[in-house]
């Protein structure tokens, strides 16, 4: 009789040690639900330093240690102290515990009754690791900050700002083909920033050399946002490398037969002409031969003159549109100074050739001057608009009025 009574005094003592432990299991669990709805009150922390108590003591308990419960929890609970650590060296074994913990927890945990808060838990590391790369980011190791940000982005695959970040992190570290993935991947979600996306892919691509790429790239951005000037003007410059800038001027002229009254489609057009012949004075700069020069200078005078005519047309429909006045002075002016300049160089004995240049420049000097007024009053802080304007002054040598721009040029904020 009396071991039977001491096997049910044995037993009961059994039953209550687990009982008590689970009972911790219990206590984490309500207390850790407590510190959620109370998070950012004093109560908080208080329940959160005994959700932690507990979920410690259910850990190193052999009856409860291996639960799927106590290692979400544990994942939960540790990984919210190392989001509220904001000391590196102590944070970090609290994560490393957290995700350990929830790595078990998925695996154990097959009937998903503890899948609510291991996705809560996972959310917190997601956290963590944003946080952490933020500030890697600003302090420049943007190696470190890409390996942050790809974890937060594989915790949050559809979040598009996580998938920009990563991006972004990627392409300043050099990591080409990371920021490639990331960046096209954005291109298929609705993204507030996808025109820039556009435009930094492209940026990728040249870097990474392929072009063709590059340029489909932008082109896409072009079609699917006409009116983004700088889509516009890294199109026309991609072309312009490729030597595709009659392909460029072909799409801007189909899309002006469908909307003749489109001032900035008749600026990209000039546009187009005045890079292409600013793409000839590298090509002069190299080429040696007398005739070949004069041709080039004649095919650079040519585009000018047909970047003039869009110009003029743009100015038809917006008198005041400022890059049109600044550009059109721009592409008068610019065979004046040639005309100049090689005036200059005549010998002494050439006074007659030198004097019908001299006429010849002023006349373009003078036939650039509105527009180059217009654009300084239309944007009195421009110092490109000053610039061009103080070019005229020198070129027909009203050196009082060079002097005045100088000074205004001189008191424009540095850059």
């Amino acid at each position: 009789m009396k071991i039977k009574l001491l096997m049910a005094g044995l037993l009961g003592f059994v039953s209550a040690t687990t009982f008590a432990q689970k009972g911790e299991l219990k206590t984490a669990q309500t207390e850790y639900e407590k510190y959620e709805s109370l998070r950012g009150t004093p109560l908080a922390k208080t329940s959160l330093t005994t959700a932690k108590e507990s979920i410690d003591k259910a850990a190193a308990n052999e009856k409860t240690a291996l639960l799927p419960q106590t290692y979400a929890l544990k994942g939960a609970i540790y990984s919210t102290y190392a989001n509220l650590d904001t000391v590196a060296t102590t944070s970090l074994p609290l994560f490393t515990t957290a995700e350990e913990a929830l790595k078990k927890a998925k695996e154990l945990d097959t009937k998903g009754e503890n899948k609510q808060i291991i996705e809560t838990a996972y959310l917190n590391l997601a956290q963590y690791q944003l946080t952490k790369g933020v500030a890697e980011y600003g302090n420049g190791k943007y190696d470190l900050a890409y390996k942050s940000f790809d974890y937060y982005r594989t915790i949050l695959p559809e979040d598009t700002n996580a998938i920009y970040y990563t991006g972004l992190s990627a392409a300043n570290s050099k990591n080409y083909p990371a920021a490639i993935s990331n960046y096209n991947k954005l291109l298929t979600m609705k993204f507030s920033k996808v025109q820039t996306i556009y435009l930094d892919l492209s940026s990728v691509y040249l870097l990474t050399a392929d072009t063709a790429s590059a340029l489909k790239t932008v082109s896409e951005g072009v079609t699917k946002f006409p009116s983004n000037s700088e889509l516009r003007k890294r199109e026309i410059e991609i072309s312009l490398q490729t030597g595709k800038e009659k392909e460029v001027l072909d799409k801007i002229q189909t899309a002006l037969a469908s909307d003749p009254k489109n001032k900035t489609l008749y600026y990209y057009a000039g546009l187009t002409y005045s890079q292409t012949a600013e793409a000839i004075i590298k090509e002069q700069a190299k080429t040696k031969d007398v005739a070949a020069k004069s041709k080039l200078q004649a095919t650079k005078v040519e585009n000018y003159n047909k970047a003039a005519e869009m110009y003029k047309k743009a100015l038809e429909i917006d008198p005041n549109y400022f890059e049109a006045n600044l550009n059109l002075g721009y592409v008068i002016i610019n065979p004046a100074i040639d005309e100049y300049n090689a005036a200059n160089k005549l010998p002494a004995n050439k006074q007659k050739e030198y004097d019908a240049a001299i006429a010849k420049a002023k006349l373009q000097f003078e036939a650039a001057k509105p527009y180059l007024q217009k654009a300084k009053e239309l944007n009195p802080k421009s110092i490109d608009a000053l610039t061009n304007l103080r070019t005229y002054y020198l070129g027909v040598k009203d050196d009082a009025n060079a002097a005045k721009l100088k000074a205004e040029i001189d008191a424009l904020p540095k850059q």
